[in-house]
């Protein structure tokens, strides 16, 4: 267990979880941990691929204990790295463990973080590295994670994607010119590609965050913080704040764009079926069924059930609308 202690009004522990290991028969492993996660009555995704694991899941403090013994079993995952933090409620609706081809996706063959990585940077030591005025500080999340929280200073590549992270590399970083790159993400794993990437591009000193945001708002005090803003996380809480307590945004349930409280007094916000960056790209349609499914939704909760559609609109559909919404407002602050 973190350093976050369980208090009486805490019900559940989330659990973020990575590791890059060879795993030569991970198919194998998917029906034993999903059936696993289930008797434990955990909820989330897991990822299995044969480069390693990578996922987040939820549940009660003693069923995620039992969850880490059971990788403690297998010599392959000996060191994992885990990061947790608390929630009042389950932020996952369902329990998955998906079969992929890569544990986080970059799209680049024969980056192997088993054989080249950065420089790790304990959370204690990233402020003084970040300081450094001949670092440059890049902050490898999508736009729409940065434009909620970054480090002081740090660049924003402006992707949608992490696959366009190697394209941003190759029109904006020299290894000539740039000697010492830091980058940073929510739990580390991305970043373990990201430095394995440059390594591999000729970059000599490449750092990145060890354990990544949510390890350094664990360990490093609110007062002593280089962080500004709040950490997306991929649940239902949306974000979470130095504390690692729920944060302030919320996400529109038609397009799954993060949406701040200003957000939500805007004019085309309707809860659960709309908001300002989605609102012209639904038929009415679409609107129609969307207001169904949170009357539906508000009905299954006053009842304690979990909707069975509540968590089918993070779709890849849905996130390409946001995305598309969100670059027409950008272009439109720009006319």
């Amino acid at each position: 267990m973190s350093s976050a202690a369980v208090t009486k009004d805490t019900h559940f522990v989330v659990c973020a979880l990575y590791k890059f290991v060879s795993l030569e028969n991970h198919e194998a492993l998917r029906e034993p941990l999903q059936s696993l996660l289930e008797s434990l009555a955990i909820r989330g995704t897991l990822l299995l691929a044969s480069e390693g694991i990578n996922g987040t899941v939820a549940g009660q403090p003693l069923a995620i204990e039992q969850l880490k013994a059971w990788f403690a079993q297998d010599a392959r995952f000996y060191g994992i790295d885990y990061k947790e933090s608390l929630s009042t409620e389950q932020p996952f609706y369902r329990t998955k463990v998906k079969l992929k081809q890569e544990i986080v996706t970059m799209g680049v063959e024969g980056i192997d973080p088993l054989q080249v990585v950065g420089t790790y940077v304990a959370a204690k030591d990233w402020n003084d590295l970040i300081s450094d005025p001949e670092v440059v500080l890049i902050d490898t999340r999508n736009d729409y994670e940065v434009e909620i929280g970054t480090f002081k200073g740090a660049l924003n590549p402006n992707t949608d994607s992490f696959r366009e992270f190697p394209e941003y590399v190759k029109n904006n970083l020299d290894s000539t010119k740039h000697k010492k790159v830091a980058m940073f993400c929510t739990g580390g794993i991305r970043c373990e590609k990201s430095t394995a990437y440059l390594k591999e591009q000729g970059f000599e000193e490449v750092y990145h965050l060890h354990g990544g945001i949510l390890k350094y708002l664990e360990e490093v005090p609110a007062e002593q913080s280089l962080w500004q803003g709040e950490c997306f996380v991929f649940d239902n809480r949306v974000t979470v704040n130095h504390q690692l307590q729920p944060g302030q945004y919320q996400l529109c349930s038609a397009c799954r764009a993060p949406l701040s409280p200003l957000a939500l007094t805007h004019a085309h916000y309707q809860h659960g079926v709309s908001c300002e960056y989605c609102y012209n790209t639904h038929t009415p349609e679409q609107q129609q069924r969307y207001a169904e499914r949170e009357r539906q939704l508000q009905l299954a909760k006053a009842r304690g059930e979990a909707h069975i559609g509540s968590d089918a609109v993070a779709n890849a559909h849905q996130r390409r609308m946001a995305k598309l919404a969100r670059k027409k407002q950008q272009q439109s602050k720009t006319e």
